[in-house]
Formats: structure tokens, sequence, C-alpha cells
């Protein structure tokens, strides 16, 4: 199984699922009776003959019980015999996720064939007592670079559900496309959602793809996948980017940026100095109503607002924000990004919610309510914000961004990498919510290239989110994972090949100028 659980004892013998089982559960688990029929046992049948009482023979059983308080929301009980499996947990998300891990028991081609009379498979016995150690185990999509279409984002879900994972944080917006539709500013997707071209091939290069790009998610779209998502215990995160990575946004409303220029949506990735004015109050209100209609939409606790990668040079020539500054004390010029970020986490708690931003919003005033996302440097920063109360969510990004080659982040490299920093405290370990895969998607224009690159080192992201450390083994792993791959190839995945994920020092050494370069898909 992966991820591999915290307690396992292995029995002899098989439990048989044939025409002669039963199940028992628990009312208040019919939807996730409903879900084990349709998404594991492949059957729109209720196949399983359903009891009122427990039995003791030929009988799968879902309860809950309320003295299993030390595995927490999350954890679950899984005891196979040969005559019946009881699955048991303290509430539905602990009996959902024992459902992953009955689903991984059961054989590989039980994800091709239905569950029908004359269907015997085999589970092995086994006793597992299992809780994940973070709370958070994310993956980001960043749809802007690359439209996602609704079945790609489901998709995803899916395989987040079988490793068990539960945080998808959705980038809606960034220079190269806007992909929300807000009803009070139509010009954000009208403009904001087309491009007119798309670099393709190196960063340095100079090849286009030569055709347009677009692309957006209605109200209807984002609420199917937060209702897909819920169903299955995932949180949806959505990401409005402020105040940088804004030309889309600029480009639907000039007026938002210190020059008043005239843009286009971007059609090359990269980091640009078209920002959002910090001096305006047009740039506050048109960013607030954005946001009341993002939170309209989206029932998470938490709204993240980005602000990476802030080229401040406009800032320095733009007299509102020099105004700006000299009205609000600011002496210098990154002091105002901090005013930006502390405004709009104002509004957001004024609203019930939470805010979540890339690290380079830290500074030391900053309200330690907001989660901060550590993707790069300022490790001293992220240390001060944990030991003065702040959470962190861990997304590294030379470990954890799929967007890299394998030359770059072998699977290894991902699999070993320790989300908690050396040195911390044990009393500030809870500060580390968990951690969170990112996938960039600017040479990523399809569901096979996405697969290609999330595949298998998302595996590896997903044990590192749930399993303890003391249990974690690569070589363990990667016979666990060659097992898997069995199920991933009758699902259809084109998952990066085995043997190709984890490339020698010396290869990686002399194809480094290939790190970039992706097979053809």
């Amino acid at each position: 199984m992966i991820p591999i659980p915290e307690k396992i004892l292995y029995k002899d013998g098989s439990f048989v699922f044939n025409s002669k089982t039963q199940i028992y559960f628990d009312e208040e688990l019919q939807d996730l009776v409903d879900f084990f029929s349709v998404f594991i046992l492949n059957s729109s049948k209720n196949i399983l003959e359903r009891v009122s009482s427990k039995k003791d023979k030929e009988c799968i059983i879902f309860e809950l019980d309320p003295t299993l308080s030390h595995l927490e929301s999350e954890g679950y009980l899984l005891n196979i015999t040969s005559d019946f499996v009881l699955l048991t947990a303290l509430n539905p998300q602990g009996i959902f996720n024992g459902l992953q891990s009955l689903r991984q028991l059961l054989p590989p081609e039980s994800e091709e064939y239905s569950f029908e009379k004359d269907v015997r498979w085999k589970i092995p016995c086994i006793e597992i007592e299992d809780k994940p150690r973070f709370k958070w185990r994310g993956v980001m999509l960043d749809v802007s670079r690359h439209y996602q279409e609704i079945k790609t984002i489901k998709h995803l879900l899916d395989f987040m559900v079988l490793m068990k994972m539960n945080v998808f944080h959705w980038h809606l917006t960034d220079d190269q496309g806007w992909r929300i539709d807000i009803e009070k500013y139509p010009n954000l997707t009208e403009i904001g959602s087309r491009r007119k071209d798309t670099k393709i091939g190196r960063h340095l290069g100079k090849k286009y793809r030569g055709k347009s790009h677009q692309g957006f998610y209605t109200m209807e779209d984002i609420q199917e996948v937060v209702r897909y998502a819920q169903e299955r215990f995932i949180t949806v995160i959505p990401e409005i980017e402020m105040p940088g990575h804004a030309t889309a946004a600029i480009a639907s409303h000039p007026e938002l940026s210190c020059k008043k220029e005239i843009l286009d949506v971007a059609i090359k990735p990269g980091i640009f100095s078209n920002i959002f004015c910090a001096g305006q109050e047009e740039t506050f209100r048109l960013l607030e109503d954005v946001l009341e209609e993002v939170i309209s939409l989206f029932p998470s606790e938490i709204i993240h607002i980005g602000g990476d990668e802030v080229p401040k040079r406009r800032w320095k020539e733009c007299d509102q924000c020099q105004e700006r500054m000299r009205k609000e004390n600011i002496d210098e010029i990154q002091s105002l990004h901090h005013y930006f970020t502390d405004r709009m986490a104002s509004f957001l708690k004024s609203k019930g919610k939470t805010t979540m931003g890339w690290n380079e919003i830290l500074h030391n005033k900053i309200d330690r309510n907001v989660i901060i996302q550590w993707w790069k440097m300022n490790k001293k920063q992220v240390m001060t914000h944990i030991q003065e109360g702040g959470n962190v969510v861990v997304s590294r990004f030379f470990r954890y961004y799929l967007d890299y080659n394998y030359i770059v982040t072998p699977l290894r490299k991902t699999y070993t990498f320790e989300p908690v920093p050396k040195g911390l405290d044990k009393k500030y370990h809870p500060n580390i919510l968990g951690v969170e895969a990112t996938i960039w998607t600017e040479w990523i224009p399809t569901i096979e290239r996405l697969e290609w690159q999330v595949f298998p080192r998302l595996f590896a992201i997903a044990e590192t989110g749930w399993s303890r450390r003391e249990r974690k083994n690569y070589k363990d792993f990667r016979k666990r994972l060659s097992h898997l791959s069995k199920r991933l190839d009758i699902l259809g995945v084109q998952y990066a090949p085995l043997e190709d994920v984890d490339p020698s020092n010396c290869y990686r050494f002399w194809h480094l100028r290939n790190a970039f370069k992706w097979p053809k898909i």
C-alpha cells in the first residue's frame, strides 16, 4: 500500500468477495457505502446484500466507534479475516480513508472489471491501525498557464483520494490567464482568459505554438468541482494571485496598473513588472469585490492570495504608490508589499477567512494567523513565523515542484525530503501543517504530459504527508510502487517509466543541458 500505514500485522489466509458476501453499516455511512460500490467495486448496482445486523461469516462491516479518539478525525482500523472485513473509525472521514487501503488490497484487475455475482476477489488477511502524520496533504494545480478541463481536475482528485490526500489548491489566476468568472467584472474573463499564443520548448527558446489559448470556469463549473471534492473529503482552496503575476488582470483592467498602459495577456512564462498598483483605492476595491465572489463559491476557511515574485520597479516610479508610502509612514518599497498583504489579510479576516500566501509575504509584523506556503529560501523568516505561532505548509521547489524534469528532481530526491526543518524544537512541529505538491503548467498542455510529470512523484509526497517518518524506506517504497504500477496500467495512466525516474548522478550531471526538455507525449 501507498502510503504505508502506521501499523500492519500480516496474517495467513484471505477474505473472498463473492456472490454470498453481505454488508452491514451504520446508517450515517450510507453515502460511503454507495461510494464503495461505485468507485471501488465498479458496480452501479448495490451488488452486496445489505443486512440489518452484523454477521460472523462472509460479511463486510463499516462502523463508527467513539472510543477511537486516539486515531483522530482521519484514522481508521481495518481488520480482515477469512470470515469478515471490519472497518471502524471515529467518523466518516476515517472510514473513507480506510476504504482507500481496502481498495489497494483488492487485485489490480478490480479497477477494470465490475464486481458481479460470478467474481471472486481475494484480499489478504491483515490488521491495520492507521492515521496521518500531517493534517495537510495537498496538491496545487496551476490552470492559468494551461487551462485544464473539469474532467482532468476530477481525474487528479481521484488519484488524490487513492493516496489519502485532502487539500486541492487551485491556482486560478496569473499572467497567462484569468480562469475564474467574476460576475461584477466580466472583462476579467472576456479579455483575461484568452491569450494570442503560447511559448513552447525552453525558457530561452523562440518557438511558439502559433494559436490562441483560452478557457475559464463558470460558477457552475466551480460548484461542480467543489462538490466533487467535498464528496471525497477534499478541501478546495482557491488562489487569486496578487499583487504580482497580474498581467491577465491588468490586460482586462488597465486602470489597475501604475502606468495604466494597454497590455496583452502574457504569452510566455516569467516574472513581469506589470503588477497591481498599491497606491490607488480602485485596486483594493476591485480585489475585495473579487474575493467577495470567491468566498461565495468556496466554503474553504482559507483563501490563498499568492504574493510571490513581485518586482517593485513600477511602484518606485509611481506617484500614487509614493504618496501611499508617505501617507502610511512606509519608509521602504518592500514594506509597501507588506502593507498590501496586511490590508488584504485584514479584509479576509473580516469575512471570517484565513489568509494564505507564498513565503515572500512574510515580514516581522505579519498576523501570525496567516498561513505561509514555504517554497524557497527565507528559512530564518519561516522559522521565526513558526516559533511565534504561525503555521506553514512545505512545498520546497527542488523537491515538490512536479513541473521539473526527473533529471532535476528524481523520485528519490522527492521521497527522501524531510519537511520538518532541522533544529526545529519538537514543540513547534505541529505548526508544520503538512506538505503540498505543486504543478505549474507552463509546459503541461495535455493530460498525458500532466500524468508523466506528476506520477509517480505524487505518490512519494503522499507517503511523506501520511506516513510516520520512521516507517518510510525508499527501497521498500520502490517495491510497493512497482506493484501499484500494475493498477496504473489498468487505469491507463501514462506515468513516467520507473526505470527513468531515478537517473544516476553522473547521468544528471552530463545531461543538465537537457534538464528542461521533455520527451514527446
